[in-house]
């Protein structure tokens, strides 16, 4: 089992509303760096998740909820 320790998930959770809206975004940039989108952030990582994730921490990567909510 492989644990995130850094950035710590406490980080993370400040630039997401939740666990689930943090796994949207960090798995839909790790697709588009997987289909050839540039780093924005310096790391040494080739792991596209790990490179989604310290975006997502260096606040290179925001969302924007398009639904108040689900009926």
């Amino acid at each position: 089992m492989y644990i995130l320790v850094n950035p710590p998930i406490s980080s993370l959770l400040k630039k997401a509303e939740n666990r689930f809206t943090l796994c949207i975004i960090s798995g839909k940039r790790a697709r588009q760096l997987l289909d050839g989108a540039k780093k924005l952030t310096d790391t040494t990582s080739s792991n596209a998740l790990t490179v989604a994730i310290h975006e997502i921490d260096d606040n290179m990567i925001t969302y924007v909820r398009t639904k108040s909510g689900i009926k």
